[in-house]
């Protein structure tokens, strides 16, 4: 188990938000264990959308375990990583596990930089000893959109879930990252590696102190609200599955199961809408003016990028 240089309490939710929580998940209460662990985790990646419609629709979410929880519990709706994994960490406190919540940095392929930690925040579950997992942590994370499923053990390993080849080793080891001046600047202590059908890249976790979601504030406000933020320039939805994800990234929808990948651009409003209740569970609960807006603002984006392409896909062949 790592050493935390100190503790930051994770608080508890009321009865009447845990049980609403429990309800949409579609799992009952039982005591801490491996198995209800991975129970809860599979649910909620399967049926907790992650998204990024909050902040195209100006709702202004913060990034409060408790608020994320009763948002969650209310039905509809999901969140992104601070908010989905936020308040997954307050359902497992107030269930009894024994979780604290890490920075993290989320890596495209140019790989771990220390400019991304703080971009993403993970959780350890800790106590929890198997045979295979001696040391009893945990590795759970449901706000990536994919690749977990489920939690990794934090040990040194590859992992296979569903069609994920997944990898964690600690910073240092053959492969894991370190800064963008080399190995005398690490970044994070562990690594999680992904296979290339992953959105992601890898992970960089900060294993060694606990946090508060205090420590997100400022990379959250800039996620929100900033104009070169990803997160405000492409509306986003993925939920992962036993066989894959689902993603819908403005009016394009991709679904992944197995080797299988079927990518179908989403023609209409009601198309759209109904896609993103059907696939995702997620209604958005805002007026009517709002979502026209929106599904205006995306098919605009979709043209325009269709219409760069056009040129390209148009040129001819240089000899």
């Amino acid at each position: 188990m790592p050493t935390h240089t100190h503790t930051t309490p994770v608080s508890c939710l009321d009865d009447v938000v845990v049980d609403a929580y429990l309800r949409r998940l579609g799992v009952g209460a039982a005591p801490p264990s491996v198995d209800e662990l991975f129970r809860l985790h599979r649910a909620h990646v399967e049926r907790m959308p992650y998204e990024t419609f909050w902040i195209h629709l100006a709702q202004g979410w913060g990034i409060d375990p408790a608020e994320s929880a009763r948002r969650l519990a209310a039905g509809g709706r999901g969140g992104y990583c601070y908010q989905l994994n936020g308040a997954l960490s307050a359902l497992l406190a107030t269930l009894g596990y024994s979780v604290t919540r890490h920075v993290a940095g989320v890596h495209d392929e140019t790989g771990p930089s220390p400019k991304t930690l703080a971009n993403h925040v993970a959780l350890l579950v800790h106590g929890l000893p198997t045979d295979a997992n001696p040391g009893g942590t945990w590795y759970v994370d449901t706000g990536l959109g994919d690749p977990l499923h489920e939690p990794l053990p934090l040990r040194a390993g590859a992992y296979q879930q569903g069609p994920s080849g997944l990898s964690l080793a600690p910073v240092g080891a053959a492969g894991t990252g370190h800064g963008e001046n080399g190995p005398d600047e690490p970044v994070g202590d562990w690594h999680l590696g992904t296979d290339p059908t992953s959105s992601v890249s890898g992970v960089s976790l900060v294993t060694s102190t606990a946090v508060g979601m205090d420590a997100f504030a400022a990379r959250h406000l800039y996620n929100a609200t900033s104009p070169e933020s990803g997160f405000a320039k492409v509306v986003t939805a993925q939920r992962r599955h036993a066989t894959g994800c689902d993603i819908v990234r403005g009016c394009m929808l991709t679904r992944r199961s197995g080797a299988a990948v079927e990518t179908t651009t989403l023609d209409s409003r009601d198309e759209w809408i109904a896609a993103l209740a059907d696939i995702f569970g997620l209604v958005l609960d805002v007026p009517a003016a709002a979502v026209d807006d929106l599904w205006g603002r995306v098919r605009t984006a979709q043209e325009a990028w269709s219409a760069a392409q056009a040129p390209a896909a148009q040129a001819p062949a240089v000899e």
